[in-house]
């Protein structure tokens, strides 16, 4: 997330105090009380909102509607019902996010409150960071909010810094000295003897393990770009005290972007997604990661061999690729490794984490890079899951990783269903696109319950976010070996050239290549159109 090259311009230089200051001033914004209703619309939205209603409207009013033309009205009815099932499952998401919200989590946070009131705190705290080539003015914001949080809890603390470069050590050290004098807590650096995170991850890990921590000690796991919001790392430790029986727990999640305005909206609106499916997942004791950026785990079930070498060398057998090791998605490994275990999760919506995000270089590539690595750990990890069953999974979050899967190819369903409409007449164009603004529209509409502020680009983010994603999981899905991970100096692994792997590559790109027409064929076929395929 460093780097001088490609920085935006009118950001402030890496490692700056203009940097300091002005992260300073945005993490303030964040962490002050969110706006509600109107009070998240600013002139500009609304007008905008007002526009874009009026010209959906006259869209359908005054062009031409060829969605029920007699020759294309199958292709309609298709869509139709492929709209009513997608577009359903959302707005059960939302539905059960509702519930959450009113239901549960209130008895919930009562719970929470009452066991922290009454002097409950665990016996240690380990927070277990990993930091690479961090910028310094993002790393003394992220141990500035940590001293602050010990120092409010009073939790006797071990920091363990998994660190993979001097200049990262001398930046905490200088700080601590500094500020976390009157701390009753240690900070421990482990240096790193080979490259990844995963494996700075294990040594902290190992590290911790000798210590002998008891079963009902709690460990965070976070990564070096990650700030406490307000009061988080207590509303996340009092859990445990709440529900002898969780075992792990993730937040919620902001961004604070350097790069460009519409990747700063993008991740707004990501994260807003990631609001609504928690709360949504939590309803039945599960989530679908537990968030590397900042997750808290009790040390019973995580305190043992297995777990480290899942971190370590976690890796996949794949019939063609054969045994790999993953690069990224630990957040992945740690979620399949309890799940396997049958732990019960949480997720603790007003505990709220801060990313710190520098955008170097292209954002459209970047973009792309992100949505490579998390689909690509998605696709990784759902397949295992899937093998563990319903039973041990739970029914709703067994079939959320298997819906993950399918909505790759219902997302494409719906544009070339479109597109094969308009060889038979362009105008159906027209009226696809007023569907789809139309819809988004109204699923942004909710979304905004979710957000700080309306934003009117998210319907366009979010149909491009859904179609680019779905593209890169079809893709992705059969080279699973291919991991790259830009923000750690592009680290790369699967991209062998030697006779073998070119060999591997050919046959997944066939794969691809058949599997597409096939699909393509499919959704001719449903539409009446499949002549055009010959003798398919």
């Amino acid at each position: 997330m460093t780097g001088r090259a490609g920085d935006m311009i009118g950001d402030p230089a890496p490692g700056s105090a203009a940097l300091e200051a002005d992260i300073a001033r945005r993490l303030a914004a964040l962490q002050a009380p969110a706006p509600r209703g109107l009070g998240k619309w600013s002139i500009r939205s609304m007008l905008a909102l007002i526009l874009m209603i009026g010209a959906c409207g006259a869209g359908f009013a005054f062009l031409p509607n060829h969605l029920f033309d007699p020759e294309l009205r199958r292709i309609t009815y298709v869509l139709g019902v492929l709209a009513a099932w997608r577009f359903g499952w959302w707005f059960n998401h939302a539905r059960r996010s509702e519930i959450f919200m009113r239901r549960k989590w209130p008895a919930l946070r009562g719970r929470r409150d009452t066991v922290w009131r009454s002097g409950w705190r665990p016996r240690h705290l380990h927070v277990q960071m990993t930091t690479y080539h961090e910028d310094p003015a993002i790393t003394r914001h992220v141990m500035g909010a940590l001293f602050a949080q010990i120092r409010q809890t009073g939790i006797p603390t071990t920091i363990w810094i998994g660190s993979g470069a001097r200049a990262d050590e001398d930046v905490i050290t200088a700080f601590a000295a500094e500020h976390g004098t009157d701390l009753d807590a240690e900070i421990v650096f482990i240096r790193q003897n080979r490259p990844g995170k995963r494996m700075a991850i294990g040594l902290v890990m190992r590290a911790i393990i000798r210590t002998a921590p008891e079963p009902d000690d709690l460990i965070v796991f976070m990564d070096g770009d990650t700030v406490f919001g307000p009061q988080a790392l207590a509303r996340s430790a009092a859990m445990f005290g709440a529900d002898p029986e969780l075992q792990a727990l993730t937040t919620d999640e902001h961004v604070v972007t350097y790069g460009p305005g519409w990747m700063r909206r993008w991740l707004d609106l990501r994260f807003a997604q990631r609001r609504l499916a928690m709360q949504s997942h939590v309803m039945s004791d599960r989530v679908l990661t537990l968030t590397g950026r900042m997750s808290m785990f009790r040390a019973r079930l995580i305190c043992n061999a297995g777990f480290v070498r899942t971190i370590e060398a976690d890796h996949l057998d794949h019939w063609l690729w054969g045994r790999f090791r993953f690069l990224s998605g630990d957040d992945k490994s740690t979620w399949y490794y309890l799940l396997r275990q049958g732990a019960k999760m949480g997720y603790v919506p007003d505990a709220c984490m801060i990313t710190v995000e520098r955008v170097s270089g292209s954002g459209t590539r970047r973009m792309v890079a992100n949505l490579r690595r998390w689909s690509g750990n998605m696709l990784r990890n759902g397949s295992r899951a899937l093998q563990l069953g319903p039973r041990r999974v739970g029914p709703f979050i067994w079939w959320c990783v298997l819906d993950q899967r399918i909505a790759i190819w219902t997302m494409l369903f719906a544009p070339a269903l479109a597109l094969i409409a308009a060889f038979v007449e362009p105008g159906y164009l027209v009226g696809a696109a007023l569907w789809v603004l139309t819809s988004r529209l109204v699923l942004s509409l909710y979304l905004f319950r979710h957000a700080r502020r309306a934003d009117m680009s998210w319907p366009f983010l979010l149909y491009a976010n859904q179609l680019v994603n779905a593209c890169v999981k079809s893709w992705i899905q059969f080279f699973l070996r291919k991991q790259a991970w830009a923000n750690r100096q592009d680290q790369r692994a699967g991209d062998g050239r030697g006779w073998a792997d070119r060999a591997r590559a050919a046959v997944a790109g066939f794969q691809f290549v058949t599997s597409m027409i096939v699909f393509l064929y499919a959704v001719a076929w449903l539409s009446g159109r499949s002549g055009g395929f010959g003798p398919f």
